[in-house]
């Protein structure tokens, strides 16, 4: 575990879920499960619970001024990416990320709720692909949002090639919601499909699965792991994360991304 003060710094612009199973609460539970420390940027306030998405509300764009306020003072070592809320907020730091050019970036494209309602304006999926995706290092889009941003695709490896194209290095397919046996999470970099995880499937519907994998891999990277370690490890994270998940809720079951922490407490209490 490092020195309190050389925690790596992971800067996270997420929307606000009240449920706490997704967004910026997410971000915030993994980077410290990580042995990260959180910066936190609130892009958009939602109505919604653990069943769908009422509506959003995008931030104005004091986000960016918080975001260069924490950039001027401290060493950020990576960026996670999440709810962006609107258009202006795409631009606002896609000049950021200009201007941080060695800043490893990890996009997690949330385009819908995962219980249903749509979490970005009309025409933001172009906006992001014009934007974001030439400054990002690393997508976690699932299968249904890899289609969306690759329309013209008609398979995934299609997608995935259609996306990198835009400029991203690597593309990292989940496949949660798709009709197969096991969950096939498929990573994409240098033009070709490189691996195929194989997880798993667990018997319930998850809110805040994307937002895990995500955070996790940008924290792993801040503590200077290789891309493919950080996303290996990061699916067994979010894996343990959703096995040990619950329903304090009518919907989805959200992920319990501190169930290292019961375990600890009960390995103390047995010895």
């Amino acid at each position: 575990m490092p020195e309190t003060s050389k925690l790596p710094i992971v800067m996270c612009f997420s929307g606000l879920d009240s449920t706490g199973g997704a967004g910026i609460q997410a971000d915030i539970e993994t980077i410290i499960s990580m042995g990260s420390h959180p910066a936190p940027i609130i892009t958009a306030l939602t109505v919604q619970d653990s069943v769908s998405l009422s509506r959003y509300q995008a931030t104005d764009s004091i986000i960016i001024e918080q975001a260069r306020a924490v950039l001027e003072d401290m060493p950020i070592n990576s960026i996670k990416i999440g709810m962006l809320g609107s258009i202006e907020h795409m631009e606002n730091i896609h000049s950021l990320l200009i201007d941080y050019p060695n800043i490893p970036v990890i996009l997690d494209p949330v385009l819908q709720a995962g219980g249903g309602g749509e979490m970005m304006e009309a025409e933001g999926e172009d906006a992001l692909c014009e934007l974001l995706l030439p400054l990002t290092n690393i997508l976690t889009p699932n299968a249904e949002e890899a289609r969306r941003l690759a329309p013209a695709a008609d398979n995934l490896d299609a997608c995935a090639q259609e996306i990198m194209d835009y400029g991203c290095e690597m593309v990292l397919i989940t496949g949660a919601d798709e009709a197969s046996a096991n969950v096939e999470n498929r990573l994409y970099s240098g033009n070709r499909l490189q691996e195929v995880f194989s997880w798993e499937r667990l018997p319930h519907s998850y809110h805040g699965s994307g937002c895990t994998l995500s955070a996790c891999i940008a924290a792993l990277l801040a503590h200077g792991l290789e891309p493919f370690s950080a996303i290996n490890e990061a699916q067994e994270y979010t894996w343990e994360s959703l096995k040990h998940g619950w329903r304090p809720g009518m919907g989805q079951y959200l992920p319990n991304r501190l169930f290292w922490a019961r375990e600890e407490a009960e390995d103390h209490l047995d010895s």
